[in-house]
Parts: C-alpha cells; structure tokens; sequence
C-alpha cells in the first residue's frame, strides 16, 4: 500500500480487531455498524449534554437522536457499507432517517420512560441514553442492512 491509501496504524489495529471478531462468526459489517453506534453514542451524549441547561430533556434527547443518526448514517456510508453501491447522498440519508425511525421508537422510548421514572437517569442521563442505544442497536442494524444500504 502507499502512503495515500494506507489506513494507518489505527486503521491497521481496527481492521486486525475486525478480522479476529469474524473469526469468532460475527459479521464484519455488524462490527462496524456497532463501532459507528459507538461514536452516535459519543455525540448523542455530547448534544444532550450540550442542551440540556437550555431545553428541557425530552427536546435535547430528540436532538441528541438526530445529530447521531446524521454522523452514523455518514460514517456507515463511507466505512461499514463502503463495499455496497451507494445512491445520491440526499435520497440514502433519507432513508436512513425513516429506516432508523423504528430505532429511533426503541431507542428513545427507553430514554424517556427511564428519565420520566428513574431520578438517578434524570440527573445523569448517560445511563439512559446507553439503556436505549443498545435496544435499538438490532433494529437500526437490520434495517440499515436490508434497506439503506442495499
């Protein structure tokens, strides 16, 4: 490889992390989608965070939702799904957002019910996002697979 394509030593250690994970019968593009949702994750917290001295936390959580769901659908597009023929940048974002809006039902159904009921979420409501993350992980993932990124 030469300089300009070389993944670099990060790239490197992700990919030998992938390669060993397949090993085990996991799908390599779950892997990645699971790595992405792990950055949503990151600015999901960062946005909810960010608004949530402004708005109150039904609003920053629906915010928080929408900026993850943009970077993921981008950093699915050019890494998870790299090998899949993409359409126009606009129509599959689009349906990334509708596909993932099952997700989206799963996800901050478990963050508003957790930080309507539990007082330790409403004050940090990190554990709440987490709790939802992961019950939409496998119906964002099967629809992004199915219909986004066909």
């Amino acid at each position: 490889m030469n300089k300009k394509t070389s993944p670099g030593r990060l790239g490197t250690r992700w990919n030998q992390l992938i390669a060993a994970a397949t090993r085990l019968h996991v799908s390599e593009d779950f892997i990645r989608f699971g790595v992405v949702g792990t950055m949503g994750f990151c600015w999901d917290t960062a946005t909810v965070y960010a608004l949530k001295g402004f708005i109150n936390l039904y609003a920053a959580g629906a915010a928080g939702f929408f900026v993850a769901a943009t970077a993921n659908w981008a950093a699915n597009r050019f890494w998870t799904f790299a090998h899949k023929d993409h359409g126009a940048m606009h129509v599959q974002w689009a349906k990334f957002l509708a596909a993932n809006a099952v997700g989206f039902i799963v996800n901050r159904g478990v963050f508003f019910i957790l930080i309507t009921v539990n007082l330790l979420c409403r004050q940090q409501p990190v554990y709440a996002i987490i709790a939802g993350s992961f019950a939409g992980l496998a119906f964002n993932y099967f629809l992004s697979k199915k219909y986004v990124f066909t």
